[in-house]
């Protein structure tokens, strides 16, 4: 599928975009410290590998046969990428970074709490819009399509980042959001997406996608690759959610009253 997709100057820009994203992230949490805020830099440190994995995902320079290689691109820049994108907590660091009562601030604030926004960010719906998608691209022929239009092929893969992106941020809630969602709901819908994305890896070791002729040992080799990779980085968000949960409660309760002598 690499060699269907976008050409040299296409991944060029691609990869000077994720650059500039991680640029301005960096310059921005400079600036929060350069005025005496406190802001982690294993922030920084996750959300710039989360830029690297982007980018070695858009150049495509992978082992393995045309599926493999496929499945490399989707298990870094669909989930293992926006995971560590997210560890980073970029709409946190916008907002801290950007002048209170300014233009740029008041709109980011707007469509962070506007209504499209938090249906985005409902759990199911974020679920439906990452597993869905990635069930219509490989049990349609969805993808034989996009080997023969590379602008079908770019947006197949801008939904794959941005879908994951969407699911991770959904379930793991680290930056601010009005509405936020129990841990039950967010660990119920990650327990059955991961089963979903678990499914979709089996099928896909017993047929390839409709319309694509891969070899059969790229096929299984693409097809385990999907189903270790996803049980990996989902147990990865199921540490976070864990972690933050048990922060979260750690915050929240009381101090020990010191016993009378």
């Amino acid at each position: 599928m690499h060699h269907h997709g976008p050409g040299a100057d296409g991944r060029m820009v691609a990869v000077v975009a994720v650059a500039v994203v991680v640029a301005v992230h960096l310059v921005a949490a400079a600036r929060l410290r350069g005025r005496g805020d406190a802001w982690p830099w294993t922030r920084d440190l996750c959300f710039t590998a989360g830029g690297v994995l982007l980018a070695v995902a858009v150049i495509g320079v992978l082992p393995g046969g045309p599926f493999t290689v496929h499945m490399l691109q989707h298990l870094l820049a669909g989930m293992a990428a926006p995971l560590l994108l997210v560890l980073g907590r970029p709409l946190t660091l916008a907002l801290r970074a950007l002048r209170p009562g300014g233009l740029p601030r008041r709109v980011l604030l707007t469509a962070a709490h506007s209504r499209p926004a938090r249906c985005l960010v409902f759990p199911p719906v974020a679920a439906v819009l990452d597993m869905g998608g990635l069930w219509l691209l490989y049990r349609t022929p969805l993808l034989a399509a996009a080997h023969h239009h590379p602008m079908l092929h770019a947006l197949v893969h801008f939904h794959i980042v941005a879908a994951g992106l969407l699911f991770t941020f959904a379930i793991c809630q680290l930056d601010p959001v009005r509405h936020r969602h129990g841990l039950s709901l967010r660990a119920a819908t990650l327990l059955l997406a991961g089963a979903a994305h678990a499914v979709l890896a089996k099928s896909l070791y017993a047929a390839p996608p409709p319309g694509t002729a891969y070899g059969a040992q790229d096929l299984h080799t693409a097809a385990q690759l999907m189903y270790y990779g996803g049980d990996l980085v989902e147990l990865s968000l199921a540490v976070v959610l864990a972690t933050t949960w048990y922060a979260r409660g750690a915050r929240r309760s009381p101090l020990p009253h010191r016993a009378c002598s």
